[in-house]
């Protein structure tokens, strides 16, 4: 038998380990070399659309390279070889659970005055913007903490979707050219802020002042979060007088080879492709369709059905207004959720 020196193993060890973190270390001072040299080509854009020189001049030298931002972006699921389809039941139980219900219905009665006002100018239902903000931030207790300008200048740096983050970039500069501060600044690590959680364009496009006092705060102001949301589901084509959708029973034997959707959706089409074809409340009541719990909308109100957990399991009729709500993050089980936590918070 070979003799096993043990002081040369341990030797080989420390070796392999010294050459890894060299290697690790390498790679992230060539990361932030790259980033770095990217720079100046964004402050070439964000000139090109407007922003004052001395705003950019302010803000790139004190940018750096987030490796933790572009793990998690790499890490995003998403494999378009996978067709499976999780069952919707548990994710329910996890978005649509007793205490964000509780939190949700307080925070209703709190702010009651401003929903009217609100639902009133827009006819957004007051329960599905408490929704939204629930959803987004559980009502404000959490709305990240990454320096959005740091994150989204590494996004653009990484090159996925430079076009995207760089917009959100520069659109973070004229944010703070409108008087928010770069500490206010913070949120997910892909770019979203405050308690709705828009991405910064958005909120150029349309944040609004719930409270008159001159700007629209959708980090630290109630009114101005649940206006904004409000004035997004109106910019996305809100139907006032329509409900999102509803829970119903589909008879057995219920052919469903004939309702199925063959258009394919430019947007999201995974999404899209879990809905039938569009039928008219009084076509699909005639098909032996039957809401759970409540009565039926207008014969003429347009529906698609979806049964996220298969044939025998609840299933809803969706309507227009659903993909208003899919416009803001498009996933099934999102909207799903945020139109029972709406729901049920109104109760």
């Amino acid at each position: 038998m070979r003799g096993f020196n043990i002081t040369s193993h341990f030797f080989r060890i420390a070796t392999a380990l010294a050459a890894g973190f060299t290697f690790a270390g390498a790679a992230a001072a060539q990361d932030e070399a790259g980033f770095q040299a990217y720079l100046p080509e964004l402050r070439a854009q964000a000139l090109r659309e407007g922003v004052r020189p001395s705003t950019v001049d302010a803000i790139l030298p004190t940018l750096t390279y987030s490796a933790r931002v572009v793990e998690l972006d790499r890490a995003q699921p998403g494999n378009p070889q996978s067709t499976a389809s999780p069952p919707f039941a548990p994710y329910k139980a996890r978005h649509v659970d007793a205490a964000r219900i509780s939190r949700g219905r307080a925070a209703y009665v709190a702010n009651r005055g401003r929903l009217a006002r609100v639902e009133a100018e827009t006819g957004v239902p007051e329960s599905i913007m408490v929704a939204i903000w629930g959803h987004e931030t559980n009502y404000g207790s959490y709305t990240g903490n990454f320096d959005l300008l740091r994150s989204l200048a590494t996004l653009a740096y990484e090159g996925r979707r430079r076009s995207l983050f760089a917009g959100e970039f520069i659109a973070s500069l004229k944010i703070l050219e409108r008087g928010i501060s770069r500490e206010t600044l913070k949120g997910s690590w892909a770019g979203a802020t405050g308690n709705p959680q828009f991405l910064p364009s958005i909120y150029l496009r349309l944040a609004k002042d719930g409270d008159g006092d001159g700007r629209a705060d959708i980090w630290n102001s109630q009114a101005d979060t649940l206006a904004s949301i409000g004035n997004y589901f109106v910019n996305a084509g809100w139907r006032p007088g329509q409900p999102w959708g509803f829970a119903v029973s589909v008879p057995a034997g219920f052919d469903r080879s004939s309702q199925r959707n063959r258009l394919v959706s430019p947007r999201c089409p995974r999404v899209f492709e879990r809905h039938s074809t569009w039928r008219t409340m009084a076509e699909w009541r005639a098909l032996g369709i039957v809401p759970q719990g409540r009565a039926w909308p207008a014969d003429d109100v347009l529906a698609t059905l979806m049964e996220p957990d298969g044939p025998g399991q609840t299933a809803y009729l969706l309507t227009g207004n659903y993909r208003v709500i899919l416009d803001y993050n498009c996933s099934n089980f999102y909207a799903l959720s945020v139109g029972l936590l709406a729901d049920a918070v109104e109760q």
